[in-house]
Protein backbone atom coordinates (compact mmCIF):
# COMPACT_ATOMS: atom_id res chain seq x y z
CA UNK A 1 0.00 0.00 0.00
CA UNK A 2 2.91 2.13 0.71
CA UNK A 3 4.37 1.53 -2.33
CA UNK A 4 1.15 2.28 -4.42
CA UNK A 5 1.07 5.89 -2.32
CA UNK A 6 4.38 6.82 -3.33
CA UNK A 7 3.74 6.10 -6.53
CA UNK A 8 0.70 8.31 -7.08
CA UNK A 9 2.70 11.03 -5.64
CA UNK A 10 5.62 10.71 -7.61
CA UNK A 11 3.20 10.60 -10.58
CA UNK A 12 1.56 13.96 -9.36
CA UNK A 13 4.75 15.31 -9.25
CA UNK A 14 5.76 14.38 -12.28
CA UNK A 15 2.30 15.95 -13.73
CA UNK A 16 3.06 18.60 -11.85
CA UNK A 17 6.49 19.81 -13.22
CA UNK A 18 4.97 19.19 -16.84
CA UNK A 19 1.83 21.07 -16.06
CA UNK A 20 4.36 24.28 -15.06
CA UNK A 21 6.34 23.46 -18.28
CA UNK A 22 4.14 23.61 -20.49
CA UNK A 23 1.96 26.60 -19.09
CA UNK A 24 5.56 28.09 -19.56
CA UNK A 25 6.02 27.50 -22.82
CA UNK A 26 2.55 28.91 -23.41
CA UNK A 27 3.42 32.26 -21.51
CA UNK A 28 6.58 31.96 -23.87
CA UNK A 29 4.40 32.10 -26.72
CA UNK A 30 3.27 35.24 -25.77
CA UNK A 31 6.37 37.37 -26.72
CA UNK A 32 5.36 36.42 -30.46
CA UNK A 33 2.13 37.94 -29.68
CA UNK A 34 3.42 41.05 -27.96
CA UNK A 35 5.67 41.45 -31.29
CA UNK A 36 2.94 40.89 -33.70
CA UNK A 37 0.61 43.48 -32.10
CA UNK A 38 3.34 46.01 -31.63
CA UNK A 39 4.50 45.61 -35.10
CA UNK A 40 0.95 45.55 -36.41
CA UNK A 41 -0.09 48.91 -34.97
CA UNK A 42 3.18 50.87 -35.53
CA UNK A 43 4.69 51.53 -39.26
CA UNK A 44 6.29 49.20 -41.51
CA UNK A 45 9.57 50.98 -41.59
CA UNK A 46 10.36 50.05 -38.11
CA UNK A 47 9.51 46.71 -37.47
CA UNK A 48 12.51 45.16 -37.59
CA UNK A 49 13.59 46.88 -34.48
CA UNK A 50 10.31 46.02 -32.91
CA UNK A 51 11.23 42.04 -33.43
CA UNK A 52 14.56 42.93 -31.97
CA UNK A 53 13.69 44.39 -28.67
CA UNK A 54 10.84 41.76 -28.17
CA UNK A 55 13.77 39.15 -29.04
CA UNK A 56 16.23 41.09 -26.63
CA UNK A 57 13.57 41.34 -23.77
CA UNK A 58 13.45 37.48 -23.82
CA UNK A 59 17.27 36.62 -24.12
CA UNK A 60 18.27 39.81 -21.71
CA UNK A 61 15.38 38.70 -19.46
CA UNK A 62 16.46 34.78 -19.58
CA UNK A 63 19.97 35.47 -18.35
CA UNK A 64 19.63 38.77 -16.22
CA UNK A 65 16.63 36.75 -14.19
CA UNK A 66 18.67 33.72 -13.87
CA UNK A 67 22.01 35.67 -13.08
CA UNK A 68 20.43 37.71 -10.25
CA UNK A 69 16.62 38.75 -10.29
CA UNK A 70 14.98 35.16 -9.42
CA UNK A 71 17.08 35.52 -6.19
CA UNK A 72 16.30 38.72 -5.42
CA UNK A 73 12.36 37.98 -6.22
CA UNK A 74 12.06 34.41 -4.10
CA UNK A 75 15.57 34.44 -2.37
CA UNK A 76 15.10 34.44 1.56
CA UNK A 77 13.53 37.56 2.86
CA UNK A 78 15.11 40.62 3.76
CA UNK A 79 12.87 43.04 5.84
CA UNK A 80 9.97 41.78 3.75
CA UNK A 81 11.11 43.77 0.75
CA UNK A 82 13.71 42.41 -1.28
CA UNK A 83 15.34 38.44 -1.34
CA UNK A 84 18.46 37.70 -0.25
CA UNK A 85 21.29 38.37 -3.45
CA UNK A 86 23.09 35.47 -4.72
CA UNK A 87 24.31 34.93 -8.36
CA UNK A 88 23.34 32.41 -10.80
CA UNK A 89 20.63 30.60 -9.42
CA UNK A 90 21.10 26.70 -9.75
CA UNK A 91 18.91 25.08 -7.12
CA UNK A 92 18.49 21.20 -7.85
CA UNK A 93 14.76 20.69 -8.32
CA UNK A 94 13.92 24.06 -8.82
CA UNK A 95 14.43 24.72 -12.57
CA UNK A 96 11.22 24.34 -13.62
CA UNK A 97 10.16 27.13 -11.16
CA UNK A 98 13.18 29.33 -12.52
CA UNK A 99 11.50 28.92 -16.43
CA UNK A 100 8.08 29.68 -15.32
CA UNK A 101 9.07 32.78 -13.76
CA UNK A 102 11.56 33.58 -16.13
CA UNK A 103 9.06 33.66 -18.87
CA UNK A 104 6.93 36.35 -16.68
CA UNK A 105 9.81 38.39 -16.09
CA UNK A 106 9.76 38.96 -19.64
CA UNK A 107 6.29 39.78 -20.08
CA UNK A 108 7.03 42.74 -17.65
CA UNK A 109 9.85 43.80 -19.56
CA UNK A 110 8.16 43.69 -22.97
CA UNK A 111 4.92 45.71 -22.30
CA UNK A 112 7.15 48.83 -22.16
CA UNK A 113 8.50 48.37 -25.82
CA UNK A 114 5.27 49.10 -27.50
CA UNK A 115 4.82 52.62 -25.73
CA UNK A 116 7.95 53.86 -26.83
CA UNK A 117 8.29 52.33 -30.28
CA UNK A 118 9.42 54.23 -33.11
CA UNK A 119 11.66 56.76 -31.80
CA UNK A 120 13.88 54.71 -28.94
CA UNK A 121 17.60 54.10 -28.94
CA UNK A 122 17.98 50.19 -29.66
CA UNK A 123 21.09 50.45 -27.28
CA UNK A 124 19.17 52.38 -24.59
CA UNK A 125 16.44 50.43 -24.49
CA UNK A 126 18.50 47.09 -23.91
CA UNK A 127 19.88 48.81 -20.78
CA UNK A 128 16.91 49.73 -19.37
CA UNK A 129 15.23 46.17 -20.16
CA UNK A 130 18.44 44.44 -18.40
CA UNK A 131 17.79 46.79 -15.45
CA UNK A 132 13.78 45.87 -15.10
CA UNK A 133 14.52 42.26 -15.30
CA UNK A 134 16.97 42.26 -12.52
CA UNK A 135 15.32 44.72 -10.15
CA UNK A 136 12.62 46.89 -10.56
CA UNK A 137 10.20 43.34 -11.15
CA UNK A 138 11.85 41.08 -9.03
CA UNK A 139 11.58 43.57 -6.22
CA UNK A 140 7.65 44.62 -6.64
CA UNK A 141 7.49 40.76 -7.36
CA UNK A 142 8.70 39.76 -4.16
CA UNK A 143 6.37 41.62 -1.92
CA UNK A 144 3.47 39.83 -3.23
CA UNK A 145 4.90 35.92 -4.70
CA UNK A 146 7.53 35.06 -2.19
CA UNK A 147 5.80 34.59 1.00
CA UNK A 148 6.91 36.82 3.27
CA UNK A 149 6.61 40.17 1.68
CA UNK A 150 5.18 43.36 3.21
CA UNK A 151 2.17 42.80 0.69
CA UNK A 152 1.88 39.43 1.36
CA UNK A 153 1.65 40.13 4.91
CA UNK A 154 -1.13 42.63 4.43
CA UNK A 155 -3.62 39.70 2.67
CA UNK A 156 -3.68 41.19 -1.02
CA UNK A 157 -4.52 39.20 -3.67
CA UNK A 158 -2.23 38.88 -7.03
CA UNK A 159 -2.61 35.51 -8.76
CA UNK A 160 -1.02 36.02 -12.03
CA UNK A 161 0.56 39.12 -11.86
CA UNK A 162 -2.39 41.63 -13.02
CA UNK A 163 -0.23 44.62 -10.60
CA UNK A 164 3.51 42.68 -10.47
CA UNK A 165 3.34 42.23 -13.86
CA UNK A 166 0.96 43.78 -16.08
CA UNK A 167 0.69 47.37 -14.08
CA UNK A 168 4.84 47.40 -13.50
CA UNK A 169 5.46 46.87 -17.36
CA UNK A 170 2.11 49.84 -17.72
CA UNK A 171 3.36 52.30 -15.33
CA UNK A 172 7.41 52.30 -16.72
CA UNK A 173 5.35 52.51 -20.18
CA UNK A 174 4.01 55.70 -19.60
CA UNK A 175 7.10 57.40 -17.81
CA UNK A 176 9.12 56.05 -20.71
CA UNK A 177 6.43 57.84 -23.07
CA UNK A 178 6.71 60.65 -21.06
CA UNK A 179 10.26 60.89 -21.22
CA UNK A 180 11.16 60.01 -24.59
CA UNK A 181 8.43 62.16 -25.99
CA UNK A 182 5.72 61.80 -28.75
CA UNK A 183 6.74 61.05 -32.01
CA UNK A 184 7.08 63.41 -34.89
CA UNK A 185 3.90 64.34 -36.02
CA UNK A 186 1.56 62.90 -33.41
CA UNK A 187 0.79 66.21 -32.05
CA UNK A 188 0.45 69.44 -33.71
CA UNK A 189 -0.96 72.83 -32.33
CA UNK A 190 -2.13 71.17 -29.17
CA UNK A 191 -4.30 68.27 -31.28
CA UNK A 192 -3.78 64.49 -31.55
CA UNK A 193 -2.54 63.21 -35.07
CA UNK A 194 -3.50 59.71 -35.67
CA UNK A 195 -0.31 57.87 -36.87
CA UNK A 196 -2.19 54.34 -38.16
CA UNK A 197 -0.23 51.07 -38.03
CA UNK A 198 0.81 49.07 -40.99
CA UNK A 199 -1.36 45.61 -40.52
CA UNK A 200 -4.11 45.38 -38.31
CA UNK A 201 -4.17 41.59 -39.39
CA UNK A 202 -0.74 41.23 -37.77
CA UNK A 203 -1.88 43.02 -34.50
CA UNK A 204 -4.87 40.75 -34.38
CA UNK A 205 -3.20 37.71 -34.78
CA UNK A 206 -0.73 38.52 -32.19
CA UNK A 207 -3.87 39.33 -29.94
CA UNK A 208 -5.16 35.59 -30.64
CA UNK A 209 -1.56 34.18 -29.81
CA UNK A 210 -1.79 36.41 -26.30
CA UNK A 211 -5.05 34.94 -25.74
CA UNK A 212 -3.92 31.48 -26.51
CA UNK A 213 -0.60 32.00 -23.76
CA UNK A 214 -3.28 33.61 -21.36
CA UNK A 215 -4.50 30.03 -20.55
CA UNK A 216 -1.08 29.11 -19.64
CA UNK A 217 -0.20 32.37 -17.71
CA UNK A 218 -3.12 32.12 -15.33
CA UNK A 219 -3.40 28.77 -15.39
CA UNK A 220 -0.24 27.60 -14.81
CA UNK A 221 -0.05 30.05 -11.99
CA UNK A 222 -1.43 27.40 -9.66
CA UNK A 223 1.91 25.61 -9.89
CA UNK A 224 0.15 22.23 -9.96
CA UNK A 225 -2.29 20.23 -11.81
CA UNK A 226 -2.98 17.00 -10.18
CA UNK A 227 -5.45 15.84 -7.76
CA UNK A 228 -7.83 18.55 -6.78
CA UNK A 229 -5.61 21.35 -8.45
CA UNK A 230 -7.26 20.85 -11.57
CA UNK A 231 -10.41 21.59 -10.80
CA UNK A 232 -8.80 25.16 -9.51
CA UNK A 233 -6.61 25.31 -13.42
CA UNK A 234 -10.05 24.19 -15.01
CA UNK A 235 -11.92 27.53 -13.18
CA UNK A 236 -8.90 29.84 -13.73
CA UNK A 237 -8.79 28.91 -17.45
CA UNK A 238 -12.82 29.85 -17.91
CA UNK A 239 -13.04 32.51 -15.96
CA UNK A 240 -9.77 33.88 -17.83
CA UNK A 241 -11.90 33.08 -21.04
CA UNK A 242 -14.97 34.59 -19.73
CA UNK A 243 -13.10 38.69 -18.88
CA UNK A 244 -11.47 38.24 -22.06
CA UNK A 245 -14.46 37.62 -24.29
CA UNK A 246 -16.73 39.78 -22.63
CA UNK A 247 -13.75 42.89 -22.65
CA UNK A 248 -13.86 42.44 -26.73
CA UNK A 249 -17.75 42.68 -26.33
CA UNK A 250 -17.78 45.53 -24.35
CA UNK A 251 -14.89 47.65 -26.23
CA UNK A 252 -16.63 46.81 -29.17
CA UNK A 253 -20.39 48.20 -28.30
CA UNK A 254 -19.07 51.13 -26.93
CA UNK A 255 -16.89 52.11 -29.43
CA UNK A 256 -20.13 51.23 -31.96
CA UNK A 257 -22.57 53.69 -29.67
CA UNK A 258 -20.05 56.54 -29.59
CA UNK A 259 -18.29 56.26 -33.28
CA UNK A 260 -21.01 54.49 -35.40
CA UNK A 261 -18.59 51.73 -35.85
CA UNK A 262 -17.08 49.26 -34.26
CA UNK A 263 -13.63 50.16 -34.07
CA UNK A 264 -11.38 46.72 -34.38
CA UNK A 265 -8.19 47.96 -32.95
CA UNK A 266 -10.29 48.82 -29.46
CA UNK A 267 -12.13 45.76 -29.80
CA UNK A 268 -9.00 44.02 -29.79
CA UNK A 269 -7.14 46.09 -27.07
CA UNK A 270 -10.87 45.37 -24.98
CA UNK A 271 -9.58 41.51 -25.44
CA UNK A 272 -6.14 42.23 -23.54
CA UNK A 273 -7.90 44.57 -21.16
CA UNK A 274 -9.89 42.35 -20.04
CA UNK A 275 -7.45 39.22 -19.50
CA UNK A 276 -5.33 41.97 -17.99
CA UNK A 277 -7.70 42.98 -15.46
CA UNK A 278 -8.89 39.30 -14.71
CA UNK A 279 -5.42 38.58 -13.96
CA UNK A 280 -5.10 39.21 -10.53
CA UNK A 281 -8.53 37.25 -9.24
CA UNK A 282 -8.75 34.74 -12.21
CA UNK A 283 -8.55 32.18 -8.86
CA UNK A 284 -10.76 34.72 -6.46
CA UNK A 285 -13.74 35.01 -8.69
CA UNK A 286 -16.73 33.25 -9.96
CA UNK A 287 -17.62 33.40 -13.90
CA UNK A 288 -20.28 36.01 -13.15
CA UNK A 289 -17.45 37.99 -11.39
CA UNK A 290 -14.78 37.41 -14.21
CA UNK A 291 -17.37 38.59 -16.95
CA UNK A 292 -18.09 41.93 -14.55
CA UNK A 293 -13.92 42.79 -14.66
CA UNK A 294 -13.95 41.86 -18.35
CA UNK A 295 -16.97 44.26 -19.06
CA UNK A 296 -15.59 46.85 -16.81
CA UNK A 297 -12.20 46.92 -18.28
CA UNK A 298 -13.08 46.56 -21.84
CA UNK A 299 -15.00 50.10 -21.45
CA UNK A 300 -11.89 51.44 -19.49
CA UNK A 301 -9.49 50.67 -21.70
CA UNK A 302 -11.32 52.80 -24.81
CA UNK A 303 -11.93 55.56 -22.54
CA UNK A 304 -8.10 55.39 -20.88
CA UNK A 305 -6.67 55.14 -24.39
CA UNK A 306 -8.10 58.81 -25.34
CA UNK A 307 -7.78 60.13 -22.05
CA UNK A 308 -3.84 59.41 -22.16
CA UNK A 309 -3.66 60.56 -26.02
CA UNK A 310 -5.41 63.61 -26.23
CA UNK A 311 -5.54 65.10 -22.80
CA UNK A 312 -2.52 63.80 -21.30
CA UNK A 313 -0.88 64.01 -24.72
CA UNK A 314 1.05 60.95 -24.26
CA UNK A 315 1.94 58.80 -27.56
CA UNK A 316 1.62 55.57 -26.57
CA UNK A 317 1.18 53.85 -30.28
CA UNK A 318 -0.04 50.40 -28.50
CA UNK A 319 -2.42 51.57 -25.93
CA UNK A 320 0.15 49.90 -23.33
CA UNK A 321 -0.17 51.95 -20.56
CA UNK A 322 -3.90 51.77 -20.88
CA UNK A 323 -4.12 47.85 -21.10
CA UNK A 324 -1.74 47.20 -18.83
CA UNK A 325 -1.09 50.02 -15.97
CA UNK A 326 -4.59 51.44 -15.64
CA UNK A 327 -6.59 47.82 -16.35
CA UNK A 328 -3.68 46.30 -14.25
CA UNK A 329 -4.84 48.22 -10.85
CA UNK A 330 -8.35 48.47 -11.85
CA UNK A 331 -8.40 44.61 -12.26
CA UNK A 332 -6.32 44.49 -9.07
CA UNK A 333 -8.90 46.43 -7.01
CA UNK A 334 -11.84 44.49 -8.71
CA UNK A 335 -10.58 41.68 -6.52
CA UNK A 336 -11.20 43.55 -3.44
CA UNK A 337 -15.29 43.62 -5.15
CA UNK A 338 -15.45 40.64 -6.87
CA UNK A 339 -13.65 37.49 -4.57
CA UNK A 340 -16.51 35.42 -3.52
CA UNK A 341 -13.94 34.96 -0.12
CA UNK A 342 -13.74 38.67 1.15
CA UNK A 343 -15.14 40.86 -1.49
CA UNK A 344 -17.16 43.63 -0.79
CA UNK A 345 -20.11 42.48 -2.87
CA UNK A 346 -20.24 38.91 -1.60
CA UNK A 347 -20.43 40.31 1.86
CA UNK A 348 -16.56 40.51 2.95
CA UNK A 349 -16.37 44.48 3.75
CA UNK A 350 -13.95 46.28 3.11
CA UNK A 351 -10.77 44.34 4.25
CA UNK A 352 -9.85 43.00 1.18
CA UNK A 353 -10.69 46.30 -1.11
CA UNK A 354 -7.90 47.91 1.26
CA UNK A 355 -5.53 45.75 1.21
CA UNK A 356 -6.23 45.55 -3.04
CA UNK A 357 -5.78 49.44 -2.88
CA UNK A 358 -2.39 49.38 -0.81
CA UNK A 359 -0.81 46.90 -3.36
CA UNK A 360 -1.69 49.16 -6.19
CA UNK A 361 -0.23 52.26 -4.86
CA UNK A 362 2.55 50.48 -3.32
CA UNK A 363 3.88 48.59 -6.95
CA UNK A 364 2.50 51.42 -8.69
CA UNK A 365 5.11 53.73 -6.78
CA UNK A 366 7.89 51.53 -7.08
CA UNK A 367 7.74 51.19 -10.68
CA UNK A 368 7.09 54.73 -11.47
CA UNK A 369 9.87 55.65 -9.12
CA UNK A 370 12.69 53.22 -9.88
CA UNK A 371 11.59 53.62 -14.18
CA UNK A 372 12.32 57.39 -13.65
CA UNK A 373 15.33 57.48 -11.83
CA UNK A 374 17.04 54.29 -14.64
CA UNK A 375 15.49 56.54 -17.42
CA UNK A 376 16.92 59.66 -16.15
CA UNK A 377 20.49 58.34 -16.28
CA UNK A 378 19.89 56.93 -19.16
CA UNK A 379 18.86 59.93 -20.66
CA UNK A 380 21.43 62.09 -19.23
CA UNK A 381 24.18 59.49 -20.39
CA UNK A 382 23.20 57.50 -23.32
CA UNK A 383 20.39 59.39 -24.72
CA UNK A 384 16.70 58.47 -25.00
CA UNK A 385 15.87 59.21 -28.46
CA UNK A 386 17.07 59.23 -31.83
CA UNK A 387 17.91 61.69 -34.12
CA UNK A 388 14.87 63.35 -36.31
CA UNK A 389 16.42 62.23 -39.79
CA UNK A 390 16.61 58.41 -38.03
CA UNK A 391 13.30 58.18 -37.28
CA UNK A 392 11.37 59.78 -40.28
CA UNK A 393 13.28 57.04 -42.53
CA UNK A 394 12.81 54.56 -40.03
CA UNK A 395 14.65 52.93 -37.29
CA UNK A 396 15.25 49.39 -39.62
CA UNK A 397 17.56 51.06 -41.75
CA UNK A 398 19.40 53.11 -38.73
CA UNK A 399 19.77 51.02 -36.17
CA UNK A 400 19.72 47.87 -38.12
CA UNK A 401 21.02 48.07 -41.68
CA UNK A 402 17.77 46.62 -43.72
CA UNK A 403 14.29 46.55 -44.15
CA UNK A 404 11.77 44.74 -42.87
CA UNK A 405 9.74 44.97 -46.01
CA UNK A 406 12.42 45.82 -49.28
CA UNK A 407 9.88 44.69 -52.35
CA UNK A 408 7.28 46.86 -50.74
CA UNK A 409 8.16 50.09 -49.60
CA UNK A 410 5.49 52.11 -47.62
CA UNK A 411 5.61 55.87 -48.14
CA UNK A 412 5.31 56.48 -44.47
CA UNK A 413 7.53 59.49 -43.62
Amino acid sequence: MEEIVKNIADINGVLDIMWILIAGALVFFMQAGFTLVETGFTRSKNTINIIMKNLMDFCIGSVGFWLIGYALMYGDDIGSFIGTPSLFFNTAGEMHNLFFQTVFCATAATIVSGAIAERTKFTTYLVFSLLMTVLIYPVSGHWVWQGDGWLTKLGFIDFAGSSVVHSVGGWASLVAAIMVGPRIGKYTNGKSNAIPGHSILLGALGVFILWLGWYGFNGGSQLAISGENVTAVSNVIITTNLAGAAGALAAMFYTWLRYGKPDASMTLNGVLAGLVGVTAGCAAVDNFGATAIGLICGILVVVSIEFVDKKLKVDDPVGAVSVHGVCGAVGTLCVGLFATDGGLFYGGGFGQLGAQAAGVFGIGAWAVATSFVVLFILKKTMGLRVSEKEEVEGLDIHEHGMEAYPDFRLNEH
